[in-house]
């Protein structure tokens, strides 16, 4: 197994989640597990725009970043490919549903082997990720 799925409802438009991932400031404060912070050197919001940044741990340890933006659909998809070792596609997709919308998180590592000796990391750490864009959301 290399594929990590994680789905979350919140009470906002597509929309308005949408522009919690857009916007630099906002994606800075929400993006990975609980205690980390981000630090953006590059980021193009387009398809085939480059995302570079090092994710700060709670102890300051700071873990390089890069990737690529694959697909933006506005109000509906991102995807995003990590081009730096571990090797995975993450995409969120956003779908109406009620009042709110179901945030639809799915990250597919290349390395079966990884993932499986990461998955006790990954899996806390994804729906952590989602906590904090409950509270970015709650922030506006």
């Amino acid at each position: 197994m290399n594929a990590f799925q994680n789905s979350r409802y919140f009470a906002c438009t597509p929309q308005a989640i949408f522009a919690a991932i857009q916007a630099p400031e906002r994606l800075a404060r929400w993006w990975g597990p609980e205690g980390f912070t981000n630090a953006f050197e590059v980021f193009e919001f387009r398809a085939g725009g480059r995302w570079v940044f090092d994710m700060i741990g709670p102890d300051g340890t700071r873990y390089a970043n890069e990737s690529v933006f694959a697909h933006i659909e506005p109000g509906r998809q991102v995807v995003v490919d990590h081009t730096c070792a571990p090797l995975f596609r993450l995409t969120i997709t956003l779908e109406p549903e009620g009042e709110g919308t179901r945030v639809n998180w799915l990250q597919v590592f290349d390395d079966p082997a990884f993932a499986q000796a990461m998955k006790h990391i990954l899996e806390p750490a994804n729906e952590q990720n989602l906590d904090r864009l409950g509270a970015e959301l709650g922030r506006v």
